[in-house]
């Protein structure tokens, strides 16, 4: 260590949020250079290449080739696919000196089907699996969590290309499977979910999400049948319609100043309407204006029960790509037939506004919604009678205790972090692209694509928050940066000479070693090697007079004694052995 690039820090970062972010600058693994911005440093690096080592093994498993695509891309390709206008602002653009654009790359699918369309012109050359380790970059509007959510990333992103649907299947399978297995190795603990396929298109779309309190991605399950999604991809099941036949015709009420669902319950229940009412008989109507890439801003009204509230992040997938904003005051004074705080469907259909609503919101449900005069309100409106929505949207929060979409039992709640997500594209890129080969009978077959991504530097950010404890990391040996972490504890000569001699033999022996020879006092050493999180700790202290030297397992904080005599071999067998963690 007196030679290793490495300076740790005894105080969390001040901008550092989660564990992970705050450990891995403490430790010495990364450094931060701008926002969302990184440098790895050597220790950071090894664990890094550790997991890359881990992920290329069980691509070569599946057959996949690696390839290595520029992280400079043109833009011709992205405008075929509609991508470059579908990102928006959330990638990097720049011009050359000449003016041309390009874009630094979020994902390559463009051109990993250009390139087999390039390379093979018949079904005989498939099926056909590649993939690459690269940068990518995303203009993150707000970096954070350190490598968790940074603008600068490493992916390992793998595509399959096949002449029919069977083998599209059966490499989605082989990918899914893979990567049960790398994170098997890497010791995280994951649940997959069913997911949506946003920006990236195709038909089915599971993301791997490890468990994490810090995690950005809220997914939910059953813990009766197994089934799990992320709240962006959970469908509710709308409930059966009611008769018709029969309903009072809706009353218009002074509802007085009642501008919010509070205020409206408050008032509804003291209006002697005959029963009591919830948020839950409200129909809340919220309005914003969506515009898909190239187009122009227009109004959208959702209607959805008044004891929810609109979730952003599935709002933000059912309309993919187009981008959004909610009204502002200088919105709705453009459009005086709606009244805030009192819009109801009639106004909105009879000016020609969009109106979509919640599956909730079936035919013969009686609401209670805003009458479009200030202080006013309706009671007893029917859907399917009195207003007939555009169609349906399924964005409304997602609630512990929900039922099920397989109707097994209700759903939990929990937080991950997305790490992989796998997809069958079919046949999107494809198409953009006529990518086309020559049939067994002599016809075009147009392929049909699956994409498989991994966040490789993701990774060691979900490795430290799941494996660390109050003192620092917690490394797995599949990709701690070292095996074993000799730290010399005794400033007897004899005892420093015996433990390079222990770390010349550990290294004979295959094992990565650590050896901490700086002159630093034993409290710094124990501190540091703490907080790097080798995985196992050999100390050269006081009983080297003895003949023994301490192994102390980082994951059990279990210490024992080893004779010096046998202690290269006693100790490669332990860090041979599975460690619990």
């Amino acid at each position: 260590m007196s030679e290793l690039f490495l300076r740790t820090l005894r105080e969390d970062p001040a901008d550092a949020e989660v564990p992970s972010h705050k450990l891995l600058i403490r430790a010495g693994y990364v450094r931060p250079v701008g926002p969302g911005l990184y440098s790895w440093l050597p220790l950071g690096l090894k664990v890094l290449t550790k997991i890359e080592k881990v992920i290329r093994d069980e691509m070569a498993v599946v057959g996949s080739q690696e390839v290595r695509f520029p992280a400079l891309l043109p833009r011709a390709p992205y405008e075929t696919s509609n991508r470059w206008t579908e990102y928006g602002d959330g990638v990097f653009r720049l011009k050359d000196r000449r003016g041309n654009d390009y874009m630094l790359g979020p994902t390559h699918e463009e051109f990993f089907t250009l390139t087999v369309k390039g390379e093979y012109s018949s079904y005989k050359d498939f099926p056909l699996r590649l993939y690459q380790i690269q940068t990518k970059y995303r203009d993150e509007a707000r970096p954070r969590a350190g490598i968790l959510r940074g603008r600068e990333f490493i992916m390992k992103d793998s595509y399959s290309f096949d002449v029919d649907d069977d083998g599209l299947k059966n490499a989605y399978h082989a990918h899914r499977e893979a990567y049960q297995r790398i994170f098997a190795k890497l010791a995280v603990k994951y649940v997959i979910v069913a997911a949506t396929s946003g920006a990236m298109g195709g038909s089915a779309s599971e993301e791997f999400l490890a468990e994490s309190e810090v995690g950005e991605d809220t997914y939910v399950r059953c813990l009766q049948s197994g089934y799990a999604a992320n709240v962006e991809a959970v469908i509710t099941t709308p409930p059966e319609s009611l008769p018709i036949d029969g309903l009072p015709e809706p009353v218009v009420y002074d509802t007085g100043d009642t501008p919010t669902i509070a205020t409206l319950v408050d008032w509804a229940n003291g209006a002697d309407l005959g029963r009591t009412v919830t948020a839950a008989d409200t129909l809340k109507n919220v309005l914003l204006k969506t515009r898909v890439p190239g187009g122009e801003w227009e109004l959208l009204a959702i209607g959805l029960p008044g004891d929810r509230d609109v979730d952003d992040k599935r709002l933000g997938a059912a309309l993919e790509p187009a981008e959004y904003v909610m009204l502002g005051d200088d919105d709705f004074t453009k459009s005086p037939f709606l009244v805030k705080g009192y819009i109801g469907p009639k106004a909105l259909l009879d000016n020609g506004v969009r109106y979509l609503i919640d599956p909730r919101v079936v035919d013969g449900t009686t609401w209670i919604t805003g009458a479009n005069e200030p202080g006013r309100h309706v009671t007893g409106l029917v859907a399917g009678r009195d207003f007939v929505a555009d169609g349906t949207i399924d964005v409304a929060e997602v609630r512990d205790g929900d039922p099920s979409p397989d109707g097994a039992g209700p759903l939990v709640s929990a937080r991950g972090i997305e790490i992989g997500h796998v997809f069958q594209l079919g046949r999107k890129y494809a198409d953009a692209f006529s990518a086309d080969v020559l049939g067994e009978n002599g016809k075009p077959v147009r392929l049909t694509m699956g994409s498989y991504g991994v966040g490789v530097s993701r990774l060691v950010a979900v490795i430290a928050e799941q494996h660390h404890d109050e003192l620092g990391l917690r490394w797995p040996a599949s990709v701690s940066p070292f095996d074993a972490h000799v730290v010399i504890a005794n400033k007897d000569e004899e005892a420093r000479a015996g433990a390079t001699e222990l770390a010349g033999a550990l290294d004979r022996l295959g094992v990565e070693v650590l050896l901490d020879d700086r002159k630093a006092s034993p409290g710094v050493k124990f501190k540091d090697a703490e907080l790097l999180g080798v995985p196992w700790i050999v100390v050269v202290g006081r009983g080297w007079a003895d003949g023994t030297v301490e192994l102390r397992n980082r994951f059990t904080g279990e210490n024992r004694e080893i004779a010096v005599d046998d202690a290269a071999s006693d100790i490669s067998a332990a860090i041979s052995a599975p460690i619990a963690g």
